[in-house]
């Protein structure tokens, strides 16, 4: 009993001297996607709860930096809406770091307009003609005659990356388009301008903007599984290498059909299962 109450008066003396980190059990960072952050913060939120000797600590800043955090070992899970290019799994490897793809999600890219503008779908060629500045004007796809405002994400967006896969051939967004850095940067923006349009992950969709159908169908979580929406991707957790202590665990709880999946559905995204 002597030797009991000794060792626990040395691991009290212990965490007074050292500090209260002595007794967390880890912490998990996580930097990346604004598409998947609102996915990160809901199910960190939830874990926290289950699991109250574990810090999570969440950034922004795009799926490139996600990624390239991973790469330089900044950050324990790098959050990313698109998957990894062959010249960073290159730049990865030459740095020691093998990084592993988890899908957590799946998503829509939702082309977007100010609630007071008449226009309702866009085909794929007409959205492609005015990210390229070739139409300029709301009349020519049969709105109001109203200049467009441009609006699009900066190319360290994930969702920019898509976009610009999928829509727009390849093609570049063209110079006159206003760069917002995040999601809801883009909302906020329509949101403010009848003049504009937009696109964000549907998980971003609410009131303020008004959602377009693109060659008639509705981005829905039913034509992202599907394929029928032509704008869909999956969304990606990277971690460097096989995840192994906290980090694993966390990513168990992140798949599990009845845990992390059920905050993918409550943030407005589509989940695995």
């Amino acid at each position: 009993m002597k030797k009991r109450n000794m060792m626990v008066t040395v691991m009290l003396a212990l965490a007074m001297i050292l500090g209260p980190n002595l007794l967390l059990a880890g912490e998990i960072v996580m930097k990346g996607s604004t598409t998947v952050l609102p996915i990160a913060q809901e199910v960190a939120e939830a874990y926290m709860k289950e699991n109250p000797d574990v810090k999570i600590s969440i950034s922004g800043g795009g799926s490139g930096n996600g990624i390239k955090a991973i790469i330089d070992g900044t950050t324990d899970i790098g959050n990313s809406s698109r998957f990894i290019k062959g010249k960073e799994v290159k730049l990865a490897l030459e740095r020691g770091a093998y990084p592993v793809p988890f899908g957590v999600a799946y998503d829509c890219i939702i082309p977007v307009v100010h609630p007071s503008n008449s226009v309702s779908n866009l085909s794929m060629d007409q959205l492609k003609d005015i990210y390229m500045g070739k139409i300029n004007n709301w009349k020519d796809v049969g709105g109001p005659d109203m200049k467009i405002t441009v609006i699009s994400r900066d190319t360290s967006s994930g969702t920019y990356e898509v976009w610009e896969e999928k829509v727009m051939k390849k093609e570049r967004v063209f110079p006159g388009a206003l760069l917002q850095a995040s999601n809801g940067a883009v909302v906020t923006g329509v949101a403010q301008n009848k003049n504009a349009v937009g696109y964000i992950g549907i998980g971003y969709l609410n009131a303020e903007v008004k959602g377009l159908t693109v060659d008639g169908v509705q981005g829905t979580k039913e034509t992202t599984l599907n394929g029928a929406f032509p704008v869909s991707r999956a969304l990606y957790m990277f971690t460097r290498g096989w995840p192994t202590g906290d980090a694993a665990k966390f990513m168990n709880y992140m798949m599990h059909p009845e845990k992390g999946q059920k905050y993918v559905e409550k943030t407005g995204y589509v989940p695995l299962y």
